[in-house]
C-alpha cells in the first residue's frame, strides 16, 4: 500500500506540474485580427472614411505616428510637430480613436520612423556612445508619448518598433528597460514589429505578448506565379515562424503583410520603387488569397494588418500598382477572408 500510495503520490506531482506549466504559457489566440493599415493624412479621419472598413469586414486598425530624424550626424527624433500632417501626431491620433471606436474596431498603435532621404530604419545605427545616448532619451519620449495616450484610451495592442533591427540587436539592455517603462504605463498588449528578414534574431521577444513581422517574405522570381508556386514559396518561412512560435510560445503577427498589383510584386515584396511597374491585378489578389489559406486558419498565428489603405474612397483602382488593394480584386479577396474569420 505504502509503494502505490508513493507512486500515486509522484504521479500527482507530475500532472500538477504540467497543469502549472501549461498556465504561465502564453494564451495562442484562435481569433484572428482581421486589420488594416491606416495612412496617415494631411487631413481628418471622417465617419465615411470608416464605412469601407467595415464593408470588408475588417476587426482592427493600426494607427501610425511618425517621428523623423531630420539629420544622420544629428541622431534625435523629432515628432508630434505642427510641421507634421495632422494624422501623424497626437491630435490626429486621438481624434482617429475617437471615431474607429465608435465602430467597435480594435487598435493598434504602431509608432514609425522616417530617415532622411527614405533610408531604410533597420540599417540605422549611430556612430557614438555619446550619439546613442541621445537618440535613445527621444526615441523613450517618443514611445512613452504614445505608451500613455495606447493606455488613456483603452487601445488594445501598442508596437514598441518597426524595423529597427540595428538598433534592438546592438541596445539590448535599452530594450529591455524600455519594455519594463511601458510596462508600468500601459497595461494592454505588447508586441514589436521586426522585419521578415531579421525576426528569428530578436533576442526580447519572451518580454513581448506577439511576435511581430512585417511579412514582405520574397516567394517567387515569377513575373506571374500560380497559386501553387506562391504556396511553395511560403513554405520554409511558415516552417520558421510555427518554430519561432513554439520557441517562445507567443502567437505570430503580420504587423504588416501585402503586395503590390504589378508582375514580379513576390521577388521582393518591399520594393516600394516608382522605377518598377507592370500593372497585375490578379497577382495581388491571387497571392493574399494563397497567404490567407497559410496562415489564417493556423492557432499559432494572431492574424494581421494589411498595408495600407486611405481615407480616400479613390484609393487606388485598376491603373494603381501601390500596396493598397482598395478597388481592385484583392479587396474582395480580403472581404471574404475576413468573413471567414470574423469575430
Amino acid at each position: 500500500m505504502a509503494r502505490i500510495s508513493k507512486i500515486s503520490i509522484h504521479v500527482l506531482i507530475l500532472a500538477l506540474i504540467a497543469v502549472l506549466s501549461g498556465s504561465c504559457q502564453a494564451e495562442i489566440p484562435l481569433k484572428k485580427i482581421n486589420g488594416i493599415s491606416l495612412v496617415a493624412s494631411r487631413d481628418s479621419l471622417r465617419s465615411e472614411h470608416i464605412l469601407p472598413m467595415v464593408e470588408i469586414n475588417a476587426n482592427a486598425v493600426a494607427l501610425v505616428p511618425y517621428a523623423f530624424v531630420p539629420n544622420k550626424d544629428e541622431p534625435r527624433l523629432i515628432f508630434n510637430t505642427e510641421r507634421q500632417w495632422f494624422g501623424e501626431r497626437v491630435a490626429g491620433i486621438e481624434h482617429a480613436i475617437k471615431l474607429l471606436k465608435k465602430q467597435d474596431l480594435r487598435l493598434m498603435i504602431k509608432p514609425h520612423i522616417w530617415l532622411r532621404n527614405g533610408e531604410f530604419t533597420g540599417d540605422f545605427k549611430a556612430s557614438t556612445e555619446s550619439d546613442w545616448v541621445k537618440f535613445e532619451s527621444t526615441y523613450r519620449d517618443y514611445i512613452l508619448l504614445y505608451a500613455r495616450i495606447a493606455e488613456e484610451n483603452n487601445i488594445e495592442t501598442f508596437c514598441i518598433g518597426t524595423e529597427l533591427f540595428n538598433f534592438a540587436d546592438q541596445r539590448p539592455d535599452y530594450w529591455k528597460q524600455l519594455i519594463a517603462d511601458v510596462r508600468s504605463i500601459y497595461k494592454g498588449k505588447l508586441v514589436y514589429a521586426e522585419n521578415w528578414d531579421k525576426v528569428d534574431k530578436i533576442e526580447f521577444w519572451d518580454q513581448l505578448d506577439y511576435i511581430g513581422v512585417d511579412a514582405y517574405f520574397p516567394l517567387s522570381e515569377e513575373s506571374s506565379p500560380t497559386e501553387e508556386e506562391i504556396r511553395n514559396g511560403w513554405q520554409n518561412h511558415k516552417n520558421m515562424l510555427e518554430e519561432l512560435s513554439q520557441e517562445f510560445n507567443k502567437p505570430v503577427m503580420f504587423t504588416e503583410y501585402g503586395y503590390r498589383s504589378m508582375d514580379y510584386a513576390l521577388k521582393e515584396p518591399w520594393n516600394s520603387s516608382r522605377d518598377i511597374s507592370g500593372i497585375n491585378q490578379e497577382l495581388q489578389a491571387r497571392a493574399l488569397k494563397i497567404l490567407y489559406e497559410e496562415f489564417w486558419g493556423e492557432n499559432w498565428f494572431a492574424g494581421g494588418y494589411i498595408w495600407k489603405w486611405h481615407q480616400s474612397e479613390n484609393a487606388g483602382g485598376p491603373d494603381n500598382d501601390r500596396f493598397t488593394p482598395q478597388n481592385k480584386p484583392a479587396e474582395a479577396v480580403i472581404q471574404k477572408n475576413h468573413e471567414n474569420f470574423r469575430n
